[in-house]
């Protein structure tokens, strides 16, 4: 599949700055086809993604970087996640169902059950976590969850 970059965001890991992904995201989800009610929910899974590498990944401490790439890939986008901080433990990183009375993980509930594909990777080169996440926009949707340590 040919996938053609449409945005590469790299932002320091602060919340105040998802405003501005947010924005990047909604405006390359409607570019590719998207419809308002699969933008807004795009939107939302990038965002709890984001949120989770600010909030785990760099232990909300304000240090580090985030990379965001943005592709129109075949009939739908295709988002990558990267950070610059040390591995996440594959075990913390499970979906909860929004009615467990536990708090947290309900984000990763809400990206699994949005996107299509989820993927975890390690990056090609260097330190960090690499997350692929791609949605399909032609109406066919279909969900993959592909774990892996």
């Amino acid at each position: 599949m040919h996938e053609e970059q449409l945005i590469l965001l790299r932002f320091p890991a602060h919340a105040n700055r998802l405003k501005l992904v947010r924005s990047a995201v909604r405006e390359a989800t409607l570019m590719c086809g998207g419809d308002a009610d699969t933008t807004r929910d795009v939107v939302l899974a990038v965002d709890e993604a984001c949120q989770n590498v600010i909030r785990h990944a760099y232990e909300g401490n304000g240090g580090g970087e985030v990379e965001l790439e943005i592709l129109r890939g075949g009939n739908g986008i295709v988002f990558r996640l990267r950070d610059f901080a040390p591995p996440v433990d594959a075990g913390v990183l499970q979906p909860r169902l929004p009615d467990e009375a536990a708090l947290g993980g309900r984000g990763l509930h809400f990206i699994h059950t949005i996107m299509d594909r989820v993927e975890r990777a390690a990056p090609h080169e260097g330190p960090g976590n690499l997350l692929l996440m791609s949605k399909r926009l032609d109406g066919n949707e279909t969900h993959e969850s592909q774990h892996q340590p």
